[in-house]
């Protein structure tokens, strides 16, 4: 009896979702953010991948094999808010997963809100930093409030810009507790996901789990000898601080996101119901830093192998629930790649180290020699210098001029290639780095003087450890792609250059919403 219940009211559903699709409109939206997913590697395993998941996207819908994301400095904050937004980070607020809290003189999570608190974690976070509106939010405009908007992400800022100012809820994996977390801002926690953390939290999973190769090594392509030979095992125990962090970065993590995804999908009902539902979901393919090896290429791989099985489970759970017809899914990279393997010293390729404290050092001792004693720079982020604008102001002293005598003696460092003052960037950005800069930024919240360091080089930002806290400076020449699988939309591959802000305003269209408020890019038309 049960059965027969459960079959008619599957039915019934299914009738539903077909009822309302016939006004040619998806019912349900599913946007898929996947950190530092890069076009060559879909090429070059598209052989390995099976045919329902990247094989799927690239069969079914539209591929963009090029999108240009053009930020200065880009990490998976001011990428997801561009891809959401439709804007730069000039125009939308989130210039990067920090800003310089120059009372604290230190950077702060740039989504950071202290009237807000969290839900399973003590991080304080809300979207109230991102200035316009996303997509997420003309998704719960255009019904008035009634349909729902969840995001998923295994990043805390991440997941709050995909969900925006109006969505349900944004949930993510906290750093410390391995719990599913979100913040007060939000009033609509599922009760399932505090069940998740009390019957089945990753902190008792992990133990067991480990991260080893899915396939025999030598299915894996283009990898060096010593890596086929010595396969790779990571595990996550107890005792071990970083381990939430490190599984984050795993490609274990995308099963996790993945089985909470099905979780909201089949629980909440979502693209069943009269209304617009979108549902948000971010992966990582990003390289592994807790590996003990600095060539990453054998786990990068196997990671895009598991994360198209992935793919394939959320697919198939999205035609179950809603029908091929009835939904819109996009999927996007965040259109860059953090490659921090260095060169072997005896390939003798030229680097060098670009010490941060050093450089704010003799940057001030050259401001001293000029204006008198006093700590004139005050601090450092995302390669801004800060400049102490109290001082400059007690000494009746032109702000302007101080950059402009800083950028020209930073200009002098080794390892800087080039150095602007915040003027040089907003007044008249001549050079291409000056006008990404410009178009990356909030003046508000710059720095004084903006340093582009020398490719191969790396800036140490913590002396006493430069070997884990370097970041290595690689201009990485790669493709990042973007897909659309939805109904109208034709299968086809664009190989022209596309800027990333065409995504909502495209998504936008299809879904006959609104775009959101400052996507002033022109959609795709297929």
């Amino acid at each position: 009896m049960n059965r027969i219940m459960s079959s008619m009211l599957m039915s019934m559903v299914a009738f539903t979702a077909l009822a309302q699709s016939a006004n040619g409109r998806p019912t349900l939206v599913v946007g898929i953010v996947i950190d530092q997913l890069r076009s060559d590697y879909i090429e070059l395993l598209q052989q390995r991948f099976s045919d329902s998941g990247f094989n799927r996207l690239i069969s079914d819908g539209a591929y963009f094999e090029n999108v240009d994301f053009s930020i200065y400095n880009p990490d998976i904050a001011s990428s997801t808010a561009l891809i959401f937004t439709g804007a730069y980070p000039n125009v939308n607020g989130i210039v990067g997963s920090t800003i310089y809290d120059l009372q604290k003189r230190t950077p702060v999570p740039v989504l950071t809100d202290s009237k807000k608190i969290g839900n399973f974690t003590n991080e304080t976070f809300s979207p109230q930093a991102i200035t316009v509106s996303t997509i997420a939010d003309e998704v719960r405009i255009t019904s008035g409030g009634l349909g729902y908007v969840y995001s998923i992400a295994p990043d805390a800022q991440q997941s709050i810009i995909m969900a925006g100012h109006a969505g349900n809820s944004a949930t993510w994996i906290n750093d410390v507790t391995g719990n599913w977390s979100t913040t007060t801002f939000y009033k609509d926690y599922p009760q399932f996901m505090s069940f998740r953390n009390y019957n089945s939290s990753l902190a008792n999973r992990l133990d067991t789990a480990s991260w080893k190769p899915m396939l025999p090594l030598t299915q894996y392509i283009d990898i060096p000898m010593h890596r086929s030979i010595h396969p790779f095992k990571y595990t996550y125990r107890r005792g071990d601080k970083d381990r939430f962090r490190a599984y984050k970065q795993s490609a274990l993590v995308n099963e996790e996101v993945t089985n909470v995804a099905l979780t909201y999908l089949q629980t909440l009902a979502l693209g069943v119901r009269k209304q617009l539902d979108m549902l948000n979901i971010s992966y990582t393919l990003a390289p592994y830093s807790y590996g003990s090896d600095p060539d990453f290429r054998i786990e990068l791989q196997d990671s895009y192998l598991r994360l198209d099985a992935q793919l394939s489970r959320l697919f198939a759970a999205i035609d179950k629930a809603v029908g091929r017809g009835n939904a819109l899914v996009f999927v996007t990279s965040t259109g860059y790649f953090n490659d921090f393997r260095r060169d072997d010293e005896k390939f003798n390729i030229p680097s060098g180290e670009f010490y941060v404290a050093r450089a704010k050092s003799l940057l001030n001792m050259y401001l001293m020699a000029i204006y008198g004693n006093g700590e004139w720079v005050i601090g450092y982020d995302n390669q801004q210098f800060f400049l102490n604008k109290e001082l400059i102001k007690k000494n009746d002293l032109k702000i302007e001029e101080l950059r402009a005598k800083s950028a020209e003696f930073m200009r002098k460092m080794s390892g800087v290639l080039s150095a602007y003052s915040l003027e040089d960037v907003i007044n008249n950005p001549v050079t291409d780095v000056a006008l990404s800069i410009n178009r990356s930024i909030k003046p508000e919240t710059a720095g004084d003087i903006f340093v582009d360091i020398v490719p191969g080089w790396v800036i140490v930002e913590n002396d006493t450890n430069a070997s884990a806290n370097g970041k290595l400076i690689r201009d990485n020449a790669i493709n990042t792609p973007a897909f659309i699988m939805a109904p109208g939309v034709p299968a086809q591959r664009i190989k022209s250059v596309v800027d990333a802000s065409f995504l909502s305003p495209t998504v936008a269209r299809l879904l006959r919403i609104r775009s959101p408020n400052a996507a002033s890019h022109k959609p795709w038309l297929f």
